[in-house]
């Protein structure tokens, strides 16, 4: 299967870089109004304060999707994710195992109430990502809130030999996702994120600018395990007509603890990173058991310290 990532590149003039901390001041405002408006009300009804949900999902990582969860304040994150090669090949390369992989170690922190902010490191491209998720509503046990709703957004440059670039600033791409999840009843979650990739510079036959739209859900079957399922589509597709860019498909099951997350799935997905994915995915579950399906073996470990 050919790359995509080693293209000439191929700027897109006059960008500018995405009001990303303009939008995070936005959504800031505006939970602190929607915080303070609560505070009057539960003041006027002290005996029947309409308590927070249970959070959607157990982890702020969802298999290859952000989910709409932000861990308490001064919570420590790390997460290990890993990607096998497809299982195309069969035993050849152990369906996988022995293939071209995938790896990301990222941490990220709580510093205030409903702020994440973290980074990361991917061995493909050799990427460095700044990322941050910020909670800007709560679903509530009454159902006065239905959903919780996050923003999620990204920074990520591609550390490759100056070689790759011609300038520096061709290195930088950009991922901004809204996140609207609802906890239907004890053992269903679902979620909906639609989302906006940007790539400073790409070849002449590929978008600078992709949009998608991801659907995830889960069920909870027992008090530490549930199966869960991603579906990302793309909205907007390459010029090239030779590539074909598939929608992302996962299906996996999850074990959690208070402080433990441990997935582990079968994907489209192996670029780790949501612009990746989204941009440059040609891998398809196939007709066949193993001969044409080019889905790989991934797993997420999560892990928690809250100080």
């Amino acid at each position: 299967m050919k790359s995509n990532f080693d293209l000439h590149v191929k700027p897109r003039e006059g960008f500018k870089m995405p009001p990303v901390l303009f939008l995070l001041l936005i959504f800031v405002a505006a939970s602190s109004a929607l915080a303070q408006e609560e505070e009057k009300k539960e003041g006027e009804k002290k005996e029947e304060v309409s308590k927070p949900a249970k959070p959607a999902f157990e982890s702020g990582q969802l298999m290859d999707e952000q989910s709409v969860v932000v861990p308490s304040k001064k919570t420590l994150e790390m997460n290990m994710q890993h990607r096998f090669g497809t299982v195309e090949n069969g035993v050849k390369d152990l369906f996988g195992i022995y293939g071209s992989a995938n790896i990301r170690i990222g941490f990220s922190y709580v510093p205030i109430n409903n702020l994440a902010v973290g980074f990361g490191f991917s061995k493909l491209n050799k990427y460095l990502d700044v990322n941050a998720k910020y909670s800007i509503l709560k679903q509530r046990k009454d159902w006065s809130i239905p959903v919780s709703v996050s923003v999620f957004t990204n920074v990520v440059i591609d550390t490759r030999d100056k070689s790759f670039f011609p300038k520096d600033i061709y290195r930088f791409s950009y991922f901004e996702e809204l996140i609207i999840a609802s906890r239907v009843s004890s053992k269903i979650s679902l979620q909906i994120a639609p989302s906006f990739t940007h790539f400073n510079a790409t070849d002449s036959l590929y978008r600078n600018d992709m949009i998608a739209i991801g659907f995830s859900g889960r069920y909870k079957f027992s008090p530490q395990s549930s199966i869960m399922f991603n579906y990302t589509q793309q909205l907007t597709k390459h010029k090239d007509p030779n590539f074909k860019l598939q929608p992302g498909i996962t299906i996996g099951w999850e074990i959690s603890t208070s402080a433990h997350a441990f997935q582990m799935f079968a994907t489209t997905f192996q670029g780790i990173l949501p612009q990746q994915n989204i941009s440059y995915t040609e891998n398809r579950p196939g007709s066949g058991v193993f001969s044409t399906s080019q889905f790989l073996i991934g797993f997420n470990i999560t892990r928690l310290w809250n100080f």
